[in-house]
């Protein structure tokens, strides 16, 4: 009697065992739902306006800016100062960017009249004065620009003064070709009136219009 009591308790302990067994486990258990991103992100092109430039310097440093009002200097941004030829121009712009945001914290033309010293004896430092475009105005700006390294500070100082040499040069070579063409425009026209005053020198034969204006 007591073996009959105990054997539907068994078995029904092995089949619950089989039923569990035969279960899909969580992981295994497939429901066919698809689970869409939340956010769709689209590819977007960003354009920075040196597409059409040529980089000539590629630095990595720190700017300041002189606040006159403060009589202090004023930090505008760790990130890339860039030297940017344009390719159809051929002007020479210095650009620096702020990094991660990419603001623009130097945007001036590189000028023959552009002078970049050495920085109270600092030797991975270098000041100069420009006419900045960065905040959207033209302004007269005093910039201190400072290196991680005295190479690089050297390279963008001989760098900049490669270039204000080389376009000095180009406008007193186009300077001295006005002049040039001037002269020999003035001999020209000298020599044609002393052609014109000689005895017997042929005059050039009247218009219609100007033997009108002899007859009135």
């Amino acid at each position: 009697m007591a073996s009959s009591t105990s054997e539907p308790a068994t078995l029904r302990k092995s089949e619950e065992d089989d039923d569990e067994d035969s279960k899909p486990s969580a992981e295994d258990e497939d429901t066919g739902a698809h689970v869409a991103p939340i956010v769709r992100l689209q590819e977007v092109s960003v354009t920075t306006g040196e597409e059409n430039e040529d980089v000539l310097l590629d630095l990595k440093a720190k700017l300041y800016r002189f606040d006159k009002e403060g009589n202090q200097w004023k930090e505008r941004g760790v990130g890339t100062v860039k030297l940017l030829k344009h390719q159809e121009t051929s002007k020479i712009r210095l650009v620096m960017r702020q990094n991660k945001t990419l603001k623009i914290c130097a945007n001036h033309l590189v000028l023959p009249s552009l002078s970049v010293q050495e920085h109270q004896g600092n030797d991975k430092s270098c000041v100069w004065h420009a006419a900045d475009f960065a905040d959207g105005e033209l302004k007269e700006e005093t910039f201190c620009i400072r290196f991680a390294s005295v190479e690089n500070c050297k390279s963008f100082k001989e760098k900049i003064e490669e270039i204000t040499k080389s376009q000095a040069e180009a406008v007193g070579e186009s300077a001295e070709a006005v002049t040039a063409a001037n002269l020999i425009e003035k001999l020209s026209v000298e020599s044609k009136e002393n052609e014109e005053k000689k005895p017997g020198a042929k005059k050039a034969p009247l218009s219609e219009e100007e033997k009108k204006e002899l007859d009135e």
